[in-house]
């Protein structure tokens, strides 16, 4: 659980880095299942951005019950996966993540999300760790963002300049097995990774139920592939909106 301290922390800067560590087992399981992933689709050598529309195995870890304790504790009891991403950043080749906010690109309404970032690999400056702006979360606001189509970016959506000030700016370092928690509204980026270690990252997406995950309003957002094969999983309690579609997409289905 998260102290009263840690919660706290959550709410005034947007993000925590908990007391709190996968075990090495969880962690090379994670890592086994990433290379099974590469085996048959290498091309997301760099980024996944849909785990679970190619394994469903991957589920198994968003399970963990001290994740869900906390996630529990910020979002309420009532909780949904509705995504999980790799961000993978190979030794010297890894992309650039753009400052923006993740609500941005999520059809989610009313828009709701603590997400989990877990470290497979030590994620430190060197190797393009996440950098975020604390407190940038309290106006509950998505700021402008414009299309970087430049070369060398995991995603393409970018904050404009003046909305936000880099300088205030802080690195999320993190030990394999660590964990964060951030909030959907919270500014971030990270470097690439120019060292010569990997700095593997998975998120965890996890939404209230009293939110609904939009298919249609992904479709409007062009995101029409990805709206057929993501699905929602109820991890806890129950689906309180009643309009949430758990059922289970996958490339074979979709």
């Amino acid at each position: 659980m998260l102290t009263e301290s840690e919660l706290h922390r959550y709410h005034e800067d947007g993000f925590v880095v908990p007391n709190y560590r996968l075990s090495n087992s969880t962690i090379e399981a994670i890592q086994a299942s990433h290379g099974r992933l590469l085996d048959s689709y290498p091309q997301f050598a760099d980024y996944c951005p849909t785990l679970l529309s190619y394994d469903t195995s991957f589920l198994d870890y968003a399970r963990d019950d001290g994740i869900l304790d906390m996630v529990a504790q910020i979002i309420g009891p009532h909780i949904a996966l509705w995504n999980s991403s790799f961000f993978a950043k190979p030794a010297k080749v890894g992309s650039r993540t753009p400052w923006h906010q993740d609500g941005e690109y999520w059809p989610i309404r009313p828009l709701a999300t603590c997400s989990v970032w877990i470290a497979v690999d030590n994620s430190n400056i060197e190797n393009g760790c996440l950098q975020v702006i604390p407190g940038s979360h309290k106006h509950r606001e998505l700021k402008n963002h414009h299309v970087n189509r430049a070369d060398g970016l995991a995603l393409p959506l970018e904050l404009d300049e003046d909305t936000f000030n880099e300088r205030e700016s802080v690195n999320i370092e993190l030990e394999r097995g660590q964990i964060s928690l951030h909030d959907v509204y919270l500014m971030h980026a990270s470097e690439p990774n120019r060292s010569n270690h990997p700095r593997r990252g998975m998120t965890l997406r996890f939404m209230p139920t009293t939110s609904v995950y939009r298919r249609d309003i992904e479709m409007e957002m062009g995101g029409s592939a990805l709206a057929q094969q993501r699905s929602l999983f109820l991890m806890r309690g129950r689906d309180v909106s009643g309009e949430n579609d758990f059922r289970v997409r996958t490339l074979a289905t979709s």
